[in-house]
């Protein structure tokens, strides 16, 4: 099988459905879907990748698996077509999105085979920002359409790369694309954005994509908008927890985080905090400790806490109130309080300002429970740790 071998094709396709396939005009291999010269002839690296599946498929072939491939390729001349409405390709796409989350271990591969992955980013990023501001602003019901196209697509796009290379996503490394990025963000619904912010979030889990990631991350006009669209005056918890997700995801890389705290992000996680002990209700509060606790190892992130001031709030919680609320929290599994305690040590040993409002904010008693609670012993032994260290405000 490993010579390079040409047999014709009606030798070893005798199902109806393969010449079906074939009489169909399609011109790739029924298997592979790659380009045929002559549709007569299969090349036998396409014979032995056809053997091999049908070896791994063993009783469980599916007499439809080529009825599938037919079907998905004209999904996908739906979408690449220019001559078939947005409604269509609405249609289209939650067709995809269906399929796709079916349980059948083919159906994945065969969208990524048949290059679903990157038709849907080109589709999403591709156009003009000028066109995205335009058409998300408008209320025709051709327009709505299209935005319901994006959050489909974005959809599709997230249910597949799990099970793509995610190099795919290195398209966004184009300025271009970068720009239809920033305008979709702006301009786009609230499920746009939380999109967006998983894909930024799936960029910092591949060395494939790290330079995407420091992209993202360096950009100013984004950060500012996650920041404040999405944490500090966004009522919508679902993309607020998207936006810590895409935060924690870009402080990953070192070289992020100057960047980060300068558009305001710490501002943004406090803000996060302080809503969620509010509501007391599971959050991802955890995280965004865990994150800001990344930050302080920055000088301007250790001010920006003690200089916070959450002026929309009634209670008027500053920065280390905000903080200390975390260290202990009733009906919790203390999820999130070693990172609290953690934050407090940092900002307490170089601050006696820090020190004074982590007292007048409650922290000894935070403490105390805390060492009561069944919280981990590296937990404890960091609480002991802030006991001591207040003890220089006396």
């Amino acid at each position: 099988m490993s010579a390079l071998l040409i047999s014709h094709i009606s030798d070893i396709l005798h199902f109806a459905k393969h010449r079906k396939w074939l009489a169909a005009g399609n011109l790739t291999c029924p298997v592979t879907m790659q380009k045929l010269d002559d549709p007569a002839l299969v090349p036998n690296h396409t014979l032995r990748h056809f053997i091999n599946q049908w070896l791994q498929m063993g009783n469980q072939f599916d007499p439809d698996y080529l009825e599938t491939i037919g079907s998905l390729a004209s999904l996908k001349h739906t979408l690449e077509s220019h001559e078939v409405t947005l409604k269509r390709k609405v249609q289209a796409l939650e067709k995809i999105r269906a399929l796709s989350q079916s349980e059948s271990p083919y159906t994945s591969h065969l969208f990524l085979q048949l290059g679903f992955l990157p038709l849907l980013l080109e589709l999403v990023f591709g156009g003009e920002e000028a066109k995205h501001k335009q058409k998300l602003k408008q209320e025709l019901p051709q327009e709505r359409y299209y935005i319901k196209f994006l959050e489909d697509a974005l959809s599709c796009t997230l249910i597949l790369l799990p099970h793509g290379k995610l190099e795919s996503l290195n398209m966004l490394r184009e300025e271009s694309k970068l720009v239809s990025f920033q305008a979709l963000f702006a301009h786009g619904t609230a499920l746009i954005r939380m999109s967006l912010c998983r894909l930024i979030e799936v960029t910092s889990t591949s060395p494939e994509t790290k330079e995407l990631c420091y992209m993202f991350g360096k950009n100013h006009q984004l950060l500012h908008r996650i920041s404040v669209q999405l944490l500090q005056q966004n009522s919508n918890s679902e993309a607020a927890d998207a936006g810590i997700k895409a935060i924690s995801a870009l402080s990953s890389l070192e070289e992020n985080r100057e960047i980060l705290v300068g558009q305001g992000v710490v501002n943004g996680l406090i803000t996060y905090i302080n809503s969620s002990t509010e509501r007391r209700e599971r959050s991802l509060a955890p995280l965004a400790m865990a994150t800001l606790e990344k930050l302080l190892g920055l000088q301007s992130a250790k001010e920006a806490v003690i200089n916070y001031n959450n002026n929309n709030n009634n209670n008027n919680l500053n920065g280390v109130h905000g903080l200390v609320k975390m260290v202990f929290r009733v009906s919790d599994d203390h999820q999130g309080s070693e990172s609290a305690v953690g934050c407090l040590i940092i900002l307490c040993n170089d601050s006696l300002l820090a020190r004074e409002e982590a007292i007048s904010g409650g922290v000894l008693t935070q403490l105390l429970l805390l060492l009561q609670s069944q919280c981990s012993g590296r937990t404890k032994t960091k609480a002991r740790m802030l006991l001591k260290l207040l003890r220089r405000t006396n």
